[in-house]
């Protein structure tokens, strides 16, 4: 896995004139794995959608580096999974199709095919089945496996045990835990649950203006 690094510099993000947060310095180094934490409202999703380039920030900079060399925006997508309870699921499509059609635009970490994949998420049975029939827990599995899955250097997590029953939180931990390695991974959370694992906690709740 590529030596992946993210470096924040001054880093401030507001909407209309309240400022979530501001004068961010931090560094994520690959590796390691992060929690985003703080009460509602202090910034933690809106971080991770800034790092997942989702978002726009009001000042200061993000910079990726590759090896330790300077990645340019356009270069970015490639090297990133994010999973969010609030993103879209394709409901047209079945579960085969999504991943079939996902991995032809990001690489499967490991060489795994679709059917491993759907396998480790626990959904073979609803392999065919169109997305929009499937329950809130399930559409978050599919989420969490693309993430998972995906071969890039940077994993990005929102709140990724939302819907999940206890099965589908054995689920995540298990996946963490073989996808994870050598990583860049953070996690917006309080759920002691869902970063029990992380090293490094950062509080939004220190950067607010």
């Amino acid at each position: 896995m590529a030596t992946m690094k993210i470096l924040l510099s001054d880093l401030g993000k507001r909407y209309n004139r309240e400022w979530i947060f501001r004068h961010l310095h931090y560094e994520f180094i690959a590796g390691n794995r992060y929690a985003l934490t703080g009460p509602n409202g202090s910034g933690k999703s809106t971080l991770l959608q800034l790092l997942a380039g989702s978002l726009l920030h009001n000042e200061g900079q993000i910079e990726y580096q590759l090896n330790n060399a300077i990645v340019v925006p356009e270069k970015v997508y490639p090297l990133i999974s994010f999973s969010a309870p609030y993103l879209q699921v394709p409901e047209e499509f079945t579960l085969n199709e999504l991943l079939k059609f996902h991995f032809t635009f990001k690489r499967c970490l490991n060489n795994t095919t679709c059917d491993e994949i759907m396998a480790a998420a626990g959904l073979t049975n609803a392999a065919h089945k169109q997305i929009r029939f499937y329950s809130s827990g399930m559409k978050q599995r599919v989420r969490l496996a693309v993430a998972f899955f995906s071969d890039t250097p940077i994993l990005l997590l929102d709140e990724p045990c939302s819907y999940l029953d206890v099965s589908g939180i054995e689920l995540y931990n298990t996946l963490l835990e073989k996808t994870g390695k050598d990583r860049l991974i953070v996690i917006s959370s309080n759920d002691p649950q869902e970063i029990k694992t992380c090293s490094q906690l950062l509080s939004m709740e220190s950067f607010k203006k």
